[in-house]
Order: structure tokens, then C-alpha cells, then sequence
């Protein structure tokens, strides 16, 4: 269910604004170039309206973490110039549903639904972008492949022709102080750095997908080429009547 919010979304693009300037601010801190990082609105429970709204304050890029919100959502988007990730646990029966509809697959976490993925995109002649999930805390309620079978999971993924891995993403535990994420974040991009000499037909990891709201500015820090934001942009979320 989504999000109730105000009609007059004016807040979305000052919010945008200060979230840039968080963003331009972790990037000088450690040297690296402002335009490298790339902002995602994650739109979970929020409306449409919110959503229109964030693109017209320069957002291109949003991502839904479940299909049947996407789904409803993007009849009623301005999506000319503009692209959809699904970051979500993603099941296999849902596949052929976003399939043709989002331009990435951020939570790849199996072989079987990389066989789903690639049997679909194959249906629409299609090649998939997709990042690898990785549970990098080893939490129960995560979903990922543990750090340590990303080698050979990259291997095994060499064979489908109709997916294009493209980077790593993770959700690291969360904490009360955003400094302890940082081993996390720091342990995510050795792993991304140390598996970007994989490269073959499909696999060109650039992407490097972490931070949220609550720890965007430490990802960034640590090497994240691309943020999650959702609260920070658009409020908190909403969850009366459903989920």
C-alpha cells in the first residue's frame, strides 16, 4: 500500500537538493569525482505523484522493490529519459512480469533465477543487466550469496547469453551509529574490486550498489558507485493498511 502523502510534493526537490549536497560532500572527502556516484530513488509504499516529482527535480533513476508496485506505478510515470532497477528479492514466477519493464535486476541471489532471467529475456530479445546480491552480514533474513562464492557463482553465470552482470549490490546490517557499516561497506568493495578482472562476454562489473538513507555518505566513502535512497527524498514511509 502506498505511502499517504501530501498532494504538494515541493519537499521532494529540497530533499533531492540536500541529499546532493551529502553526496558531493562524502565524494570530496574521499577524492573522488561527484559525478561518479549515481543517486537512486527507491520508491517502496510511495505514490506516483512523489515519484513524478523527484524526476522533475533531475532523479533518472528509480528503484522499486516489488513487482506488483512497479507494475501499478509505472503507467502513471514520465519514464522518457528515465530508468527503473527492480532491488527486491525477485521470484522466479515474477520474472516475465518486469522483465520488459525495468532496465536492471539489482538482486540476483541464485542460479535458478538466473535461468529464469535469461530464459525470459531471451523470449523478449532482450540482454538483462543484473547485479549480484551479496549478503555481506550473513543475515538469516537476507537474501545474498555469501562473499565468499562470489568466484565461482561468476563462473557459473558466464554461460547465460541473455544476462550482462554489471556490478555487485548489498545491504549490510543495520546500526543505530552509521559508522559501523563501514567494515561492511569496506569488505564490499574489495570484493568488487577483487573480482572485476572476471570479465568475459557477460560479465563487466562497474557498478558497486549500496548505502541507504541512514548510511548513503559512509558507502560513499567506502567506494559506492551508486546510493539507494528512498526516506531522505521523499519521508517516511507509511505502512498503515498493508505492506
Amino acid at each position: 500500500m502506498t505511502a499517504r502523502l501530501s498532494s504538494n510534493f515541493d519537499y521532494v526537490a529540497e530533499n533531492i537538493e540536500e541529499v546532493r549536497k551529502q553526496i558531493r560532500a562524502a565524494a570530496e572527502r574521499s577524492g573522488r569525482d561527484y559525478n561518479d556516484i549515481t543517486l537512486m530513488a527507491v520508491t517502496k509504499t510511495f505514490p506516483a505523484e512523489a515519484i513524478n516529482a523527484a524526476f522533475k527535480s533531475g532523479i533518472t533513476l528509480f528503484g522499486e522493490n516489488r513487482v506488483q508496485e512497479l507494475l501499478e506505478k509505472l503507467p502513471q510515470l514520465d519514464m522518457t529519459g528515465r530508468s527503473a532497477h527492480l532491488i527486491g528479492h525477485l521470484q522466479t514466477n515474477k520474472v516475465k512480469y518486469i522483465i520488459d519493464k525495468v532496465d536492471m535486476i539489482e538482486s540476483l541471489d541464485s542460479l535458478r533465477l538466473a535461468k529464469e532471467i535469461d530464459k525470459q529475456a531471451a523470449k523478449v530479445g532482450k540482454v538483462m543487466d543484473v547485479l549480484v546480491e551479496i549478503n555481506i552480514g550473513m543475515e538469516a533474513s537476507k537474501s545474498g550469496i555469501p562473499a565468499q562464492q562470489l568466484p565461482e557463482f561468476l563462473d557459473a553465470l558466464k554461460e547465460f547469453k541473455n544476462i550482462r552482470v554489471k556490478g555487485l549490490m548489498a545491504i549490510p546490517p543495520f546500526f543505530e551509529n552509521k559508522e559501523n557499516t563501514r567494515p561492511y561497506f569496506a569488505e564490499m568493495r574489495k570484493l568488487f574490486v577483487d573480482n572485476m578482472a572476471k570479465k568475459s562476454d557477460n560479465i563487466d562489473m562497474t557498478i558497486l550498489s549500496m548505502g541507504m538513507s541512514s548510511d548513503f555518505d559512509v558507502a560513499i566513502e567506502e567506494g559506492a558507485t551508486l546510493v539507494r535512497v528512498g526516506t531522505k527524498i521523499f519521508g517516511k514511509r507509511n505502512y498503515t493498511g498493508g505492506n
